[in-house]
């Protein structure tokens, strides 16, 4: 998802719409002016004609500017304040406070919840009620008189409690819109965001698929000779006189063809992943048991930094060996993504919908964008070493349970994978399971 491109399309929409308006109200005027003619001096049409040409004139600025313009938000802002100042004018030219335009504010309020963060489309909307609030008292203290009622006070065409009432209700009007709009405009963004994240995993899913099923009977194949190479050696390394050359050439054999029985072994793992026992799976204690495993390890004890936050109390269903094999492989791509020293951070907690969110953040590299679509891609790799199946298997294991995995990287900064399980009741209770409060091992939290 690009939020740059995205608010790039909605200006480009909001001038179209513009230049819509702008000929609607072109053509009512001519229309008005056609069969109600009257003389200038008496008549804001020409006025409108002017005010008409600088919504045309606003809009080729407009158009040509976004194609330079780098602060996209910031240009955003300019075109929502001035559209508010043109449908003051508007209403000031077609009648000011009788004027039958004034919902022309909710639009530009409307539309700035489209463009605009929720303070801003606030403030937005305060501009608004504001500048309504004031052309109605300018208008009714005598001091600005609109065009179709020269020479008229307000105070003469309507009484002052209903000016004020309809001052107010306009203003309230405007922030009520703008905290409504914003927040579906909020709810529209995340579900567009979700579905997108959806789509993606589904095309994973489908490519993955389609690979191991091809590759399953392959990997059979060259597992079976391979196994015959190995024992062959090992019988001709037995009856042969012993030769430090050529004993030296069959361990070279036989570590070469176990490297490859692994590699095959876990390609057959992500091509046919087991079936697994499922069972219920205190998700904390395994989450715990594995990490506090993993940062025993010779080439992690002492320069990474290990940091867990759980909840207890989560259950899922699943093969343990499964899940603490996802979570080893994850912490492997996290140690690998540190050259140096850093941190791997651990969080466990309850999401929305019986989810249960299980985050894996390190302080590493991170990623470019066009490397994180293909890191779930088999063979794909950007270690010297690597086979590039680690995450593919992590990606088969969890589709298997219907489980998601997300991921989010800044290159320079780290990676965040998110993993997704479902979460069930904990065996022998009815109930759901109680959720006290986190405990937090450290103060460092997961952030990208």
């Amino acid at each position: 998802m690009n939020p740059e491109r995205d608010l790039r399309n909605w200006l480009q929409k909001l001038m179209g719409a513009r230049i819509l308006f702008s000929c609607l109200l072109l053509g009512s005027t001519a229309f008005l002016e056609f069969y109600r003619p009257r003389p200038p001096e008496a008549d804001p049409l020409y006025v409108l004609y002017g005010l008409i040409g600088v919504i045309f004139l606003l809009s080729l600025i407009y158009a040509i500017a976004l194609k330079q313009v780098e602060n996209l938000r910031a240009f955003a802002h300019l075109q929502t304040v001035i559209d508010s100042l043109l449908v003051t004018v508007i209403l000031y030219v077609t009648g000011g406070f009788s004027s039958l335009f004034s919902f022309l504010y909710l639009v530009v309020v409307v539309y700035s919840s489209l463009l605009l963060p929720r303070r801003s489309t606030v403030l937005i909307a305060a501009l608004c009620g504001l500048q309504f609030g004031l052309m109605v008292d300018l208008e009714y203290y005598g001091l600005l008189n609109p065009f179709s009622r020269p020479g008229t006070a307000l105070v003469w065409v309507t009484g002052g409690d209903q000016a004020l009432y309809k001052m107010v209700i306009i203003m309230i009007a405007c922030i009520v819109v703008a905290l409504l709009s914003s927040f579906l405009s909020e709810q529209a963004l995340n579900s567009r965001r979700e579905l997108r994240v959806m789509e993606q995993q589904v095309k994973r899913v489908e490519k993955m698929a389609a690979v191991g099923e091809m590759a399953a009977g392959l990997a059979h194949e060259i597992k079976n000779p391979l196994a015959s190479i190995t024992g062959a050696i090992e019988l001709l390394r037995d009856e042969i006189r012993p030769d430090p050359d050529h004993d030296r050439l069959m361990q070279i054999i036989l570590r070469e063809a176990d490297r490859l029985s692994a590699l095959v072994g876990n390609f057959l793992l992500y091509a046919r992943p087991p079936s697994g026992k499922r069972e219920a799976i205190d998700l904390e204690k395994v989450v715990r048991e594995t990490a506090e495993l993993f940062g025993k390890k010779g080439d992690v004890d002492g320069r990474i930094a290990m940091f867990i936050k759980t909840q207890p109390g989560i259950w899922i269903d699943m093969d343990a060996a499964h899940l603490k094999q996802v979570l080893w492989n994850l912490l492997i791509n996290a140690a690998e993504a540190i050259a140096a020293h850093g941190e791997i951070r651990i969080e466990l907690s309850a999401a929305k919908d019986r989810q249960v969110s299980l985050r894996v953040g390190d302080t590493g590299s991170g990623m470019p964008p066009e490397t994180l679509k293909s890191i779930f891609d088999p063979f794909f790799t950007t270690k010297p070493n690597g086979t590039g199946l680690g995450l593919a298997i992590v990606h088969r294991i969890l589709d298997a349970y219907g489980c998601r995995v997300d991921v989010d990287s800044t290159p320079g900064r780290g990676t965040l994978f998110s993993v997704y399980f479902r979460q069930i009741e904990r065996p022998g209770s009815r109930a759901a399971p109680h959720r006290p409060a986190i405990i937090l091992d450290s103060p460092s939290q997961i952030s990208y």
